[in-house]
């Protein structure tokens, strides 16, 4: 048969980061150019993809959360707190789990 019947899992994994390269305005040759086009070029598709997978995750999250509300009704304070934990665990982390290179500038991090 098929596995629709079967609970539903989540891969417990996360890629290592590419190779970084940042645009250095004033360095080399002054342009504000990534002295390695494609390392850049992959490691800005690569942060946009983890991005992405982030946004569905708090996405199914939040929809398990509304699910448990409506199925348990007044007692939803009692029997949805493991959904409700969870999708606040994942919600308060800036990150959310993406993978974040190793910036030059602390102040880029901005999903952390």
């Amino acid at each position: 048969m098929t596995d629709m019947y079967d609970p539903k899992t989540v891969p417990d994994f996360s890629l290592p980061p590419y190779p970084h390269e940042e645009h250095t305005p004033g360095v080399g040759d002054g342009i504000g150019r990534a002295s390695n086009p494609v390392k850049y070029l992959q490691a800005v598709e690569q942060r946009a993809r983890e991005r992405q997978v982030a946004v569905e995750t708090v996405r199914l999250l939040r929809r398990d959360v509304i699910e448990c509300y409506r199925k348990e009704g007044v007692n939803h304070y009692e029997n949805c707190r493991e959904v409700v934990d969870k999708y606040a665990k994942v919600v308060l982390k800036r990150s959310v789990g993406q993978v974040q290179p190793d910036w030059v500038d602390e102040g880029k991090k901005v999903g952390c």
